[in-house]
Order: structure tokens, then C-alpha cells, then sequence
């Protein structure tokens, strides 16, 4: 008797659950609910897959390719090939003779900003004023470049184009996301045209790290920059991808992938995008890119570098410019400069990133260490010249 009622109690159990079921699961597995209305709403799966898909569909026709027509003959691509290397191309490598090229070659990436035809991109990628520079949409539409405008501080530069050269289509500018909130992990897609010549590949990983500091580019090679504060990525990068974006989960560009490590595997950089809203800020008040300028070459002195060589922790300057605020205020090479109006310049408060907070003709006071000795000297700011 007492089997027959704990049958009959697990027999009513399982209809209960059986109920249940029939009237939870299928919003589960079929992907389907009721909204207040009572009409059945689709409930989306989200996968890493499905994001990529998304954002390749719906941004990636605003990733352009920049091509450049030079008459002239080159011994090395213009860009640097360094422990940090600009993402140029050269097919034949650093030191091979190139022939003379009439047609346009694929040099690197960039995307649309502005429906009026504002593009970005590195300012590597456009830094040869010889060149005849041209902008193909992933469509293969194309757009002479009317002006180019090179920041003199970042490695950035805007590309204006004319959208009446192709009426029948309308440019979609990316929306810029937050890159003050990044986070090591985060999910990351990039798009760009790999070597020079397959357009909007498309790779994936994650933010390996924030907050780099690296100097991209060869010496050697006259391409050089300072690049502080720019995140690290996993995602694989290939040269041609420089100005390409760097989106998140979202669709957002939360950077613009600019450099790749020589020395590693799947080690690339890229600026953070709000470096980027700042320079077409910039550019919206004044017409062109202004930055307030100094006209020094400098090394940072860290203070593990800065007690090996028996000096202070600062910018050790490597070169003062001719004719610059720097030359006029009598800097020498050789000399230290410790802070600039009180502040101490190190890896966190670099030399380039406090001019930048500071106001074309204002006047700093600059302590420098020269021959065991420290002294104050007043230099007063200048407009960078435009290249």
C-alpha cells in the first residue's frame, strides 16, 4: 500500500514538472517570449561569433583603404621597421630596390568619421607630402583626397574627401566609443587591409594591456614617434592595417591600431580613441590641427635608468630644434628637463603629454639639470609647424 502511494505521488510529480515545462521551456529554446502585449517577442542568443558577424556587417563598409601614387623610385617603404613597427608595407622588404610605380599601391587603413567625407588614419600612413594619396571604399568606390591634416603631436591625421565624386553613395560614419573605461580582457575586433592588399580583414582578441608607452618606427628610417598611453592587443595585426579601427563588443571604436611589436607573436598598439575625439575637436575650432610646441627630441629618464646613470628622473634631450621656443629659452642637449611649472615629468606625466595640457603663447617655466646643477628657464609656447 504504502509503494501504490509513493507511485501515485511521483506519477503527480511528474506531471507538475511535465506543466512546467510545456509552459517555460520554450521561451528558453525556442528563443521566444511574451511581452506585455501578449504578441511573442525574440529573445537574441548573443555570441562571440554573432557580435563579430554584426559589427563586420554593419561597420565594416566605413573601413576604407588609403592608396598612394609616387613617380619616383624608393629604396625602403617610408614607414619604420623597429622593435615597435608602423604598420606600412614594403612587398620587397626594407632594403630592396622598388620600381617606379605609376599605379596606386595600398598602404594603409582608415575609417569614416563624418558623412562629409572625414576620414581618419594614421598620420605615418600619409606622411610622405610627395604622394598623390587616394581613398577606396570596401566597394571599391574612389575618392581623391582633397587636404590632409597631420597632428604634430599624435600619430593621427584627418583625410577630407569630396562625396560628390560618387553621389550615389552615402558615407556611414563609425560611432567613437570611450576609451577611458577599457578594461584588460575586453572582447576586440579589428578591421583593416592587410598587407596592403587584402581589404577589411577582419581578426579578433582581446585588450592585452593599457596604458603602453613604446617608440614606434627606426630612427634609421626617419619615422619616429613617441607613443604613450596606447593600448596593447592580441588581435591579430598585419601590415597595412595602420588607421584601421579597433571596435568593441559594441561597435564602437574604442581605438586605431597604429603599431605591431617585431620581437613577439600577436603584440600589436593601438590610440585610444579619445585621443582622437580631442584631435577633431581640435580641429573643428581652428581649421586645421594646432598643438602648442616645445621643439625638443627627448629620452625618458625613468628612475631606475635616471640612478644607473647618476641623473635625475626626467626628459634627457636628445635635440633642440633650430629656432624653436626650446632653442630661444636656451636649452642645450645634454640638459635634463626635471618639471615643468613645479610638476615632475616621469613615465606617468611624460614631457609631451604636459605641453599638450598647455596653451599656445603661455609662458612655462622649465627646471633643468645641466652640469650637476639645476636652474629655472622661461620658454614661451609656439604653434607647432604644420607638416
Amino acid at each position: 500500500m504504502k509503494r501504490l502511494i509513493i507511485l501515485i505521488v511521483v506519477l503527480i510529480g511528474l506531471l507538475v514538472v511535465i506543466d512546467l515545462g510545456q509552459q517555460y521551456l520554450p521561451s528558453i529554446f525556442h528563443q521566444s517570449s511574451t511581452g506585455n502585449s501578449g504578441t511573442p517577442e525574440k529573445v537574441q542568443i548573443v555570441t562571440e561569433e554573432s557580435v563579430t558577424v554584426n559589427i563586420v556587417k554593419k561597420f565594416g563598409p566605413s573601413v576604407v583603404t588609403i592608396t598612394g601614387t609616387a613617380t619616383q623610385s624608393q629604396q625602403s617603404s617610408p614607414f619604420g621597421f623597429g622593435p615597435f613597427q608602423f604598420f606600412g608595407v614594403n612587398p620587397g622588404g626594407p632594403n630592396v630596390q622598388q620600381p617606379d610605380q605609376n599605379q596606386p599601391q595600398s598602404i594603409g587603413s582608415g575609417f569614416i568619421v563624418t558623412s562629409d567625407g572625414m576620414i581618419v588614419t594614421n598620420k605615418h600612413v600619409v606622411s610622405d607630402t610627395t604622394m598623390t594619396y587616394q581613398v577606396v571604399t570596401s566597394d571599391g568606390k574612389k575618392y581623391a583626397v582633397k587636404n590632409i591634416y597631420r597632428d604634430p603631436l599624435n600619430d593621427v591625421a584627418l583625410v577630407k574627401i569630396d562625396p560628390s565624386q560618387n553621389s550615389d553613395v552615402k558615407l556611414a560614419p563609425l560611432t567613437l566609443g570611450d576609451s577611458s573605461h577599457l578594461q584588460v580582457g575586453q572582447y576586440v575586433v579589428a578591421i583593416g587591409t592587410a598587407l596592403g592588399e587584402f581589404r577589411n580583414t577582419v581578426t579578433t582578441g582581446v585588450i592585452s594591456g593599457l596604458g603602453r608607452g613604446i617608440t614606434a618606427g627606426s630612427p634609421y628610417e626617419g619615422s619616429v614617434e613617441q607613443l604613450n598611453n596606447v593600448i596593447q592587443t592580441d588581435a591579430a595585426i598585419n601590415p597595412g592595417n595602420s588607421g584601421g579601427p579597433l571596435f568593441n563588443s559594441s561597435g564602437q571604436v574604442i581605438g586605431v591600431n597604429t603599431a605591431v611589436s617585431q620581437n613577439g607573436q600577436n603584440i600589436g598598439f593601438a590610440i585610444p580613441i579619445d585621443v582622437i575625439k580631442d584631435v577633431l575637436q581640435n580641429y573643428q575650432q581652428n581649421g586645421q590641427i594646432k598643438r602648442p610646441y616645445l621643439g625638443v627630441s627627448y629620452t625618458l629618464l625613468s628612475k631606475n635608468i635616471a640612478v644607473l646613470n647618476n641623473l635625475p628622473e626626467g626628459a634627457y634631450i636628445q635635440e633642440v630644434v633650430s629656432g624653436s621656443p626650446a632653442d630661444k629659452a636656451g636649452l642645450m642637449q645634454g640638459d635634463v628637463i626635471v618639471k615643468i611649472d613645479g610638476a615632475q615629468i616621469n613615465d606617468k606625466n611624460t614631457l609631451a603629454s604636459m605641453i599638450a595640457k598647455d596653451k599656445i603663447g603661455q609662458t612655462i617655466t622649465l627646471t633643468i639639470y645641466r652640469d650637476t646643477k639645476t636652474q629655472d628657464m622661461q620658454a614661451i609656447l609656439e604653434a607647432a609647424p604644420q607638416q
